[in-house]
């Protein structure tokens, strides 16, 4: 009896254990299920966990910036080295163009007007028909101007006398405007005129030139033109011998000379 008794207890005591491991497992699995319910149930603890995933996304992008950027110091630091340690070349100092080079560079044969050794002779045009021809001839009286020195301004659409000087020169029907004869010689265009002037040759060259007296402004208001005093401007003049009129012989088609003052 005290066996079976034994027995009895010993059985009893081991179902109570295994009810017990039942139940702890059984709220252990109820604790869980009822956590990913309210995971599930609760935005709040989402946006939580979503915003701390994105936290280490973040981190990981500014790691893998900052690495890039290491990288690339890395790179930069060892090409300057690299250059520090290679031979360095010397430079050589440009030489400079000389108003032979930029005069023989546009024509084989040097091109000369006679008369004009000692001046600088400018043909260009004072109309605005063309919008660009006029800003070069304007832009290349305008350095001229700045060195203040007397130039031989030859206007083409006041006179076309200075026309067909200047076709019968340069051998061409249809010349660009403006175009610069130095002494006597041909050195060309706008863009020769502003090559010279900003490498610094143009101004060497104008050493020789005298100077005039700064505000200095003529009569006739730099148009280096005047009406003739022959006929007034009309081009007929009367004739006493034949009583009738005449053509004007002083003054060109339009009824003007040049100026006396600016090329006294």
């Amino acid at each position: 009896m005290a066996e079976f008794e034994n027995s009895d207890a010993k059985s009893s005591s081991g179902s109570m254990l295994f009810n017990r491991s039942f139940t702890m497992h059984a709220k252990s699995a109820e604790s869980n299920a009822s956590k990913v319910h309210l995971l599930l149930n609760n935005p709040s603890s989402l946006n939580r966990a979503a915003s701390i995933s994105k936290i280490y996304n973040s981190i990981d992008s500014v790691k893998g910036k900052v690495k890039r950027l290491c990288n690339l110091f890395e790179s930069a630091k060892s090409s300057t080295s690299s250059n520090e340690h290679s031979p360095k070349v010397a430079l050589r100092p440009a030489k400079s163009i000389g108003y032979s080079s930029f005069s023989s560079g546009f024509n084989s044969q040097l091109i000369r007007l006679p008369g004009t050794e000692d001046r600088i002779v400018v043909y260009f045009t004072s109309l605005r028909g063309i919008r660009r021809t006029y800003e070069d001839c304007y832009a290349i009286r305008m350095i001229f101007r700045g060195f203040r020195i007397w130039v031989d301004e030859r206007d083409i659409s006041m006179d076309s006398t200075y026309r067909k000087e200047l076709q019968s020169i340069l051998r061409k029907n249809n010349p660009s405007l403006p175009q610069v004869f130095i002494k006597g010689k041909y050195v060309g265009g706008a863009e020769v005129i502003k090559s010279m002037f900003e490498v610094g040759e143009l101004a060497k060259i104008l050493d020789d030139f005298p100077r005039i007296q700064p505000g200095l402004v003529c009569d006739c208001g730099d148009v280096r033109f005047v009406p003739c005093g022959n006929c007034s401007g009309s081009r007929k003049v009367f004739d006493e011998d034949k009583g009738s009129l005449k053509r004007c012989l002083e003054c060109n088609e339009n009824g003007l000379i040049r100026c006396p003052d600016c090329f006294s």
